[in-house]
């Protein structure tokens, strides 16, 4: 969903965003720190997840370009987040904070609208996630996750693929195997 932006809305809602470079494994954003930006991945990729009382990462979502992220309960809440933002690759994000954000909202009211169908989508893709979790096979899931974010595998890490899909990175080796990939 695109909302259509005169030229000078675009110039106007450009100066609400700053952009910052991330180098590959910096963290956007830790456990217990509260969330202070949306993010939009202008290249790179981004990966939300939770670590275990064991250290074990679980991957939420991975977020390549053109995707926006954030720890939306602790964003939107102003509390500290139970997840961790880390860039996957060398990334560049644009990202604004809550009050610009708010600020963005009455002078360009387009961008509420955008704002909440970006969050209506995000909510239907978590939903569709845990059913698949829930629901699917390994290898379901796998094939879910290639059509959702073609060339990402190549990209990034097995172990990361892995962690997302909910199983281990030698099982994610014989799906792989066996489907030809």
């Amino acid at each position: 969903m695109h909302i259509a932006l005169a030229p000078d809305e675009q110039e106007q809602a450009l100066t609400f965003f700053q952009l910052k470079k991330f180098r590959k494994r910096v963290s956007l954003l830790n456990a217990g720190e509260i969330d202070r930006h949306i993010y939009f991945v202008k290249h790179g990729c981004l990966r939300m997840f939770y670590t275990d009382k064991t250290g074990e990462d679980h991957i939420i979502g991975f977020y390549p370009e053109n995707w926006w992220t954030c720890d939306i309960v602790s964003f939107f809440n102003v509390q500290p987040s139970a997840n961790s933002i880390q860039a996957l690759e060398d990334s560049e994000v644009y990202y604004i904070s809550l009050p610009q954000l708010e600020k963005l909202f009455v002078i360009i009211p387009k961008f509420e609208r955008f704002f909440r169908i970006l969050n209506q989508n995000g909510f239907e893709l978590y939903q569709r996630r845990i059913t698949s979790q829930l629901y699917k096979t390994a290898e379901q899931r796998y094939l879910e996750f290639r059509k959702r974010h073609p060339g990402l595998e190549q990209r990034i890490a097995q172990k990361h693929i892995a962690s997302y899909l909910g199983i281990t990175p030698a099982f994610l080796s014989m799906i792989r195997k066996e489907s030809g990939t």
